[in-house]
């Protein structure tokens, strides 16, 4: 099977306890991708989910508690980019009508041959550079 990319904000809504429905989707899909070895990331990801989960969710964790998720999170598929990577993001930002950051998202999930990517800031059902998006949220 193909792996899967988690984008930054399923892995926040897994983390946080205050996210209600989501927490759980999030959780759920974030724990079975890890059990099945599915699961994959890139550098931004890790990098915004620290910075967004110790200072912007709605009860940030602890620095260390989050240094804790990210070494955990780094033992999946982690995509470094380099820089063909970052102007084919370019590119891809500007065919797709994505956003820079949204396009080097999707840039690291192909580079992966991942089939899906989870996200819910992208339209669900779209394919885009070959990567399917889906929203574990459009249920809840």
């Amino acid at each position: 099977m193909s792996p899967q990319f988690v984008d930054t904000n399923v892995l926040l809504y897994a983390y946080d306890i205050s996210a209600g429905a989501r927490h759980e989707s999030a959780r759920e899909l974030v724990g079975r991708l890890g059990r099945q070895r599915q699961g994959a990331l890139s550098v931004q990801v890790l990098q915004e989910f620290y910075v967004n989960a110790v200072r912007k969710i709605a009860e940030p964790i602890s620095p260390g508690t989050a240094r804790d998720r990210l070494r955990v999170l780094s033992r999946w598929p982690v995509h470094s980019p380099l820089a063909a990577d970052v102007i084919a993001a370019a590119q891809l930002a500007d065919d797709a009508q994505l956003s820079f950051w949204d396009a080097m998202i999707v840039r690291s999930a192909a580079s992966m041959d991942c089939s899906v990517l989870w996200t819910e800031d992208l339209n669900a059902g779209q394919r885009i550079g070959g990567v399917e998006v889906r929203n574990p949220f459009a249920d809840t």
